[in-house]
């Protein structure tokens, strides 16, 4: 396996990883609304912390609404932080893939000027006798 080649897989496993991040993402905010709408309608008046609600009574649907908020929290925050890493890693392997590209097409134009500058020397010598 080329050098391109491991650059060109890691960039496509970033992306994968970008997107599952994404998808995490997503399911935290519907778990977040789920929990707070779980937490409103079980409560006419619900305490709130910051922006979130919460239900002091006991009460088995109290306990399923703050758990939904606290897990969809956890979710969105993880996901835009993985979500972010996995995007600073793929743009850095498709740097890289692209220094690499671009070396190879260099050597590549070399070789053929080389090639080119040794038909015209065998012409001259072909033409000279």
């Amino acid at each position: 396996m080329s050098f391109r080649d491991y650059l060109h897989e890691k960039a496509e496993e970033s992306r994968h990883n970008e997107m599952i991040s994404y998808l995490m993402f997503i399911a935290g905010a519907i778990f977040f609304v789920g929990g707070t709408l779980e937490t409103l309608s079980l409560a006419a008046k619900p305490e709130w912390f910051l922006f979130i609600p919460y239900h002091i009574e006991p009460h088995a649907g109290a306990v399923l609404g703050l758990s939904l908020i606290i897990s969809g929290l956890c979710l969105i925050v993880f996901g835009l932080a993985a979500g972010i890493n996995y995007s600073r890693d793929r743009s850095w392997y498709m740097q890289e893939l692209r220094k690499a590209n671009s070396i190879e097409e260099l050597m590549m134009s070399k070789r053929t000027t080389v090639k080119k500058q040794g038909k015209k020397k065998f012409r001259e010598i072909k033409n000279k006798t």
